[in-house]
């Protein structure tokens, strides 16, 4: 694919290289990071979706350690997957790893895509996910575009440019010979130096062939957070706590195990509080002691085996129930 009419041939071949040897000497350490195998990349970059690195690093390991292959995966019940994602949220996503592991094993008799395109026929993988699996574990010259690839393409290339456009831009200026690499690479710049807000421009390695300098995208405004109070009660007896059910048509987080919901102005005593945020919604959470009759009582034993929502296993990790 010839070069974007922004940047001449010449200035592609620079960029790419000294991209390249930015990213060698910058790179964080990142446990996907030290491995070819698809079975690992694939887990890291659906967990990777819509969730800071930093709260992966928490789950990828202990996720491996109880799935360490693909078949694992596969065989083992979808509670015990979402009780395993539990914290990282989008539970959707686990639902749809889990699906494809089944696909993986039992209709490929467990051998991994090679190809962006056969990675786009499983559950749960869309473009992008596709190209990242393909590039990294199978060298496949294929580009990837995220949200801080697209950030750096559009200050590199002068302003705001449509989705199309960016991924042709993305696939002209990918190295074919390291095709991973380069799309990792990109990636780290955006989330490293090419920041939405305050780009550290002074610390870009390709800023000399850049349009903007940081300037002429603007990043979008922050989304509106709303406030709100909720209780939930937290009884236990006897090596046991009462749990309840989401049910199986809840649009979010089906069939996930919680406390019971109770009035957050109820006259119950009031054992401590946290604080949880989903999306564009603040909680405050007030954990009191209050009988219920919903739910069920649930042996703690058996918690760490249930998928319980992310929220519950804050509580009791707070109430030193769970650790």
């Amino acid at each position: 694919m010839s070069a974007p009419a922004q940047l001449s041939a010449r200035s592609v071949s620079g960029l790419r290289r000294s991209l390249l040897a930015w990213y060698a000497t910058n790179r964080r350490d990142l446990p996907w990071r030290r491995t070819r195998h698809p079975y690992r990349i694939w887990v890291s970059e659906i967990m990777l979706q819509q969730t800071r690195v930093v709260a992966v690093l928490l789950h990828y390991k202990k996720f491996l350690q109880r799935f360490p292959t693909v078949q694992k995966l596969a065989a083992a019940p979808e509670s015990a997957v979402l009780a395993q994602w539990s914290g990282l949220g989008y539970y959707r996503r686990a639902r749809n790893l889990h699906a494809a592991a089944k696909v993986i094993v039992n209709e490929r008799s467990g051998k991994f895509a090679q190809t962006a395109e056969d990675w786009r026929s499983l559950p749960g993988i869309g473009r992008y996910t596709a190209a990242a699996i393909a590039s990294i574990a199978s060298d496949e010259p294929v580009a990837v575009l995220d949200g801080n690839v697209a950030r750096v393409l559009g200050r590199l290339l002068g302003g705001v440019n449509p989705s199309a456009e960016l991924w042709k831009w993305a696939e002209a200026l990918l190295d074919r010979t390291r095709p991973g690499d380069f799309n990792q690479a990109m990636m780290e710049l955006g989330a490293l130096v090419c920041l939405p807000s305050q780009p550290r421009c002074s610390d870009c390695p390709i800023r000399s062939y850049c349009k903007t300098r940081g300037l002429g995208q603007k990043s979008p405004g922050k989304l509106r957070q709303y406030k709100s109070h909720v209780a939930y009660s937290l009884q236990r007896r006897s090596g046991t706590i009462r749990l309840v059910q989401r049910n199986a048509d809840e649009r979010l987080m089906p069939e996930m195990w919680e406390l019971p919901q109770t009035s957050p102005n109820g006259e119950a005593e009031q054992l401590f509080s946290v604080k949880h945020s989903i999306t564009t919604t603040d909680f405050t959470v007030n954990v009191v002691r209050s009988r219920s009759e919903e739910g069920k009582w649930v042996r703690i034993s058996r918690l760490q085996a249930l998928p319980l929502t992310g929220l519950t296993r804050k509580i009791l990790r707070k109430a030193a129930i769970i650790q």
